[in-house]
């Protein structure tokens, strides 16, 4: 067992390395979401998560999207704990038969103007979930999208630009 641990120690690291970051883009993608956003709505892009029963993938790039790298409460955008405060629903996951109800009270609870956002394979429509007893379906199926980003997960530069083709596009 020991020779096995100093063999491993010794070899090093078998993962590729990161990718370098490209702050100038990412920071150019957040800066237009936000004059965009404020343009359209008079002030910063309110966002609410919801997981409508996924396998967590999508939230893990969503909540990187708060991250020191990321950052995105310096350009503005900020998640909101309550459906009443926000104007973008991201929704993750495909919508189980226990989530439904929920769901729809979210999207009740939410004032107009407000779009809802499908995140991911799954919450288009069920991925690898889709024809099982307890998943009613992809979001659409419950409440109106507006836009679907796919990915398996999303990356956190797909979410920004989808959310600046929503907001842009509104």
């Amino acid at each position: 067992m020991r020779r096995l641990i100093f063999k491993n120690v010794a070899r090093g690291r078998l993962t590729e390395p990161a990718p370098a970051p490209d702050e100038a883009a990412l920071a150019e993608l957040a800066a237009s979401l936000d004059r965009v956003a404020r343009r359209k709505l008079g002030r910063s892009l309110a966002i609410r998560e919801v997981d409508a029963g996924s396998c967590n993938a999508c939230e893990l790039e969503i909540h990187a999207l708060n991250n020191a790298f990321y950052d995105l409460e310096r350009f503005g955008l900020r998640f909101v704990a309550s459906p009443r405060h926000a104007d973008v629903l991201l929704v993750t996951g495909p919508v189980t038969k226990n989530m439904r109800e929920a769901l729809e009270r979210t999207y009740a609870a939410t004032p107009d103007p407000k779009w809802v956002v499908a995140v991911g394979n799954c919450a288009a429509d069920g991925g690898i979930f889709a024809g099982s007893y307890a998943v009613e379906g992809g979001v659409s199926k419950v409440v109106p999208v507006d836009l679907h980003i796919r990915g398996c997960p999303p990356t956190p530069e797909a979410l920004l630009k989808g959310l600046l083709a929503l907001i842009s596009g509104a």
